[in-house]
């Protein structure tokens, strides 16, 4: 136990030793690299400003435009062109020391140069007749011009030199001032001495030498021309001291221009591929006609960055004129026109964007480069691949802007799917034919109490059952493991599935299982468990009216036959007291014999009416029709009137004026219900008349149509009293109730329905009440219409 503490405490010093070991070696790294890094600097900022001595040293004038928003610098000396005293920035007054032709001639190709990338050369002859060479040419993201004094010539037109060329045909330059020209040059160039050998070469050569698999060093430049090419040039260019243009062939690359001038001390030379030449790989070759057939865009550049094809898709893609569009340009030179014309995108830092495209010639295999996002409104999609071998890069381009625009639809129109099933009250789940959660909505999270994280990646089936026995231990494993069975089952002919979930928890969902037709299997889950207790409750209710509604009838029925019984014998006993059988009665027990009577048969009538509602409500009330005598229907009414109504003091209580049409049509009805509807009409009427009041009674036969009218002159009826005549309802309410009218107006309503008649109700002036019914005169055919 003692031991351990020391040799924890030892290890923890080593391991400080070490550490500081390590951090101070790091820190001594970084500084020696921080050294290192400010010496390289040093060096190259010596090695400018060397350059820019000799160049301010030589007999020419040189500007340069290379920071955008900056303007020119002037390199050389001014006394070369300019007279005396001037300053080299006054070159650029071209008019001053240029006659008006030349001066407009070189002031357009500086323009061409700086918009459109295209270099020049030109000679000029000055104000004071000296003659003056011109040249323009692209450096790096900037442009230079070069203007020196030289021999007269006889042809001021531009030499037929290519546009990138910026190396001056002037013998009088040393090799070091050529050096540098030819190191900024885009083309591949070199410098010989006196004897022809390679003393120097630009990156650009090396880069076409080991194209052609030669070794090639900088202090040691391989050499791509033969013994014989060399020997002629050196001969022409000792004899005639002018620019010597010759053609060679440099393998599969195709032929190449080679421009060589004299320099003191030496030559130096540049190549160019030719305008009608393309390099000579037996597969782009091939198939060259193929790709300029294809609807993509294709261009196809070489390892220095030249143009070795492009088929018409390309170029009806950028809009670029066959004639300009020549191989061997530079990409750089095609970028910077499109650029100019407004055809790129537009990029804040044109130089960078332009970089890192052109990166792609350091590619290894295929690329999909960024998207172009066009001024005019469309999407490129680029593609970038090696061209071969020994270098180069195939652009293949692909006009994107329908594509972009469906998955925005597209996207849109998932968005409105997912809106809509999130919005929706229903759980849903759609599972692929794998087994795996495709789709589904926040419900089902929520009723099966699912973590939201597990449905978001997509699970199998078994992975959701498993997710439910845990949240849902009494039964969740049981429900899943069913419905799993409907989601593996690839039988095509397998029908659609639905049903009902008791839940242990109580819970009672509906679920749908639907098969879609690409093979997949939606779900749906529906909480009933409320609607389902409703639906329970308000079952429980309606069974519980039904029950009440048959106690109702059979109680109806009992007491209305308990009731018939004594009232027929207090009807007999009374016609048996008013006939005198037992013995003569004074006239005041007479009328009291009559009024007992009376009470009875409206007591009975009563009696007659509960009965028939009950068997209207019970729904087995059935019509008799027959082919009735309707004189004999009034009068049945009247003799239950007569009854109903007896006379008091011997003056009669009932004015009733009867009037029957001739010409009645045949009335076939039911005659007992009709009679029924006269009695309660005409007894309504005459309750409500004053004594004595008349109550008319208007029998009429219209076409098809029987209308029976009561007319009284008694109280207007009122609003309550119209609907209890129209809705039984309420015909035992309020003033209804008070007229006591309500049991036999829903009597005479109940039958003129039965009948498919209708009752009409009329105020008179300037009082009373007019009742219509309307019945058809044949009840039967009617029944059989309907």
């Amino acid at each position: 136990m003692g031991a351990a503490p020391i040799a924890i405490a030892l290890g923890a010093g080593a391991f400080a030793l070490i550490a500081v070991a390590l951090v101070r070696r790091i820190i001594n790294d970084n500084r020696a690299a921080q050294r290192r890094s400010a010496e390289q600097v040093a060096s190259l900022r010596a090695r400018v400003d060397e350059y820019e001595a000799l160049l301010s040293g030589s007999r020419e004038i040189i500007v340069l435009w290379t920071n955008p928003g900056e303007g020119p610098r002037f390199l050389g000396q001014a006394s070369s062109l300019l007279p005396p005293g001037r300053r080299a920035e006054a070159v650029l007054d071209f008019a001053s020391w240029l006659p008006d032709a030349d001066a407009d001639r070189l002031a357009r190709a500086i323009e061409a140069l700086r918009v459109g990338g295209r270099g020049f050369q030109l000679a000029l002859t000055a104000i004071d007749g000296r003659a003056v060479r011109a040249s323009g040419s692209l450096l790096g993201d900037g442009a230079a011009l070069r203007l020196r004094p030289a021999a007269p010539s006889t042809n001021s037109d531009s030499l037929p030199v290519p546009a990138t060329a910026a190396v001056e045909q002037q013998p009088a330059h040393d090799q070091a001032t050529a050096r540098t020209v030819l190191a900024s040059l885009g083309k591949p160039a070199f410098l010989r001495d006196g004897t022809g050998r390679l003393v120097f070469a630009n990156g650009p050569y090396h880069d076409l030498a080991r194209a052609l698999g030669r070794t090639t060093a900088e202090n040691q430049p391989a050499e791509l021309l033969d013994n014989g090419l060399l020997q002629r040039n050196r001969a022409v260019l000792g004899d005639l001291r002018k620019p010597q243009t010759s053609i060679v062939t440099l393998g599969e690359l195709g032929d190449f221009e080679i421009v060589d001038f004299p320099v003191n001390g030496g030559s130096a030379g540049y190549l160019h591929p030719k305008a009608d030449s393309a390099p000579r790989d037996s597969g782009l070759s091939h198939m060259s006609a193929i790709i300029d057939a294809l609807a993509s865009p294709i261009a196809i550049f070489g390892p220095n960055r030249e143009l070795v094809q492009s088929n018409r898709a390309y170029r009806e893609l950028w809009d670029l004129d066959p004639n300009w569009l020549k191989p061997g340009m530079d990409e750089r030179a095609i970028l910077d026109k499109l650029r100019t014309d407004g055809k790129l995108p537009n990029e804040p830092d044109y130089q960078g964007w332009r970089n890192r495209h052109l990166a792609s010639y350091q590619l290894r295999a295929p690329k999909e480069l960024e998207p172009w996002h066009l001024p005019d409104g469309r999407t490129v999609q680029v593609i970038a691949a090696p061209a071969g071998p020994k270098g180069g890069v195939i652009y293949v381009f692909e006009d994107i802007t329908d594509q972009l625009n469906l998955k925005s639809q597209h996207k849109a129109m998932l968005d409105v799917q997912r809106s809509t099933l999130n919005s929706l009250s229903e759980a849903v789940a759609v599972f692929g034919t794998n087994g795996r959660l495709t789709l589904s909505n926040p419900k089902l999270s929520t009723l099966w109490k699912l973590p939201s994280n597990l449905l978001n990646d997509n699970p199998h089936i078994d992975q959701v059952s498993e997710a439910a026995a845990k949240a849902l231990p009494e039964d969740g494993a049981t429900i899943w493991r069913d419905l799993k069975r409907s989601i593996i089952d690839l039988n095509p002919t397998r029908s659609d599935r639905q049903g009902r979930i008791a839940r242990a928890d109580g819970k009672l969902i509906d679920y749908a299982v639907v098969r879609l037709p690409d093979g997949q299997t939606m779900m749906t889950f529906l909480d009933v468990t409320e609607s389902a207790n409703y639906q329970r409750v308000l079952k429980e209710r309606n069974d519980a009216l039904v029950t009440a509604d048959r106690l109702k009838d059979a109680f109806v029925q009992n007491v209305s036959y308990e009731l018939r019984s004594p009232l027929t014998n207090i009807i007999g006993f009374a016609d048996l007291l008013a006939s005198g059988v037992a013995g003569e009665l004074n006239e005041k027990q007479y009328g009291y014999t009559n009024f007992i009577r009376a009470s009875s048969a409206t007591l009975g009538v009563l009696i007659d009416n509960i009965l028939d509602l009950a068997t209207v409500d019970a729904g087995i009330a059935e019509l008799q029709p027959e082919q009735l005598d309707v004189a004999a229907l009034v009068e049945k009414a009247r003799a239950g009137l007569i009854a109903t109504f007896p006379e008091v003091d011997g003056q009669p209580t009932l004015n009733l004026k009867v009037v029957i049409e001739p010409d009645l049509p045949v009335f076939v009805a039911d005659g007992t219900r009709i009679v029924n509807v006269l009695y309660n009409l005409l007894s309504n009427a005459a309750r409500f008349s004053e004594p004595g009041g008349e109550v008319k009674l208007t029998v009429s036969g219209r076409t098809g149509r029987m209308q029976f009218i009561v007319e009284d002159e008694g109280a207007p009826m009122t609003e309550e009293m119209r609907l209890a005549l129209l809705d039984r309802d309420d015909a035992l309410t309020g003033a209804a109730r008070q007229r006591g009218a309500g049991l036999g107006l829903a009597i005479v309503r109940a039958f003129v329905n039965m009948h498919g008649g209708t009752i009409g109700i009329e105020r008179r002036e300037p009082r009373g009440t007019r009742v219509i019914v309307s019945l058809p005169s044949d009840v039967a055919m009617a029944g059989a219409a309907e």
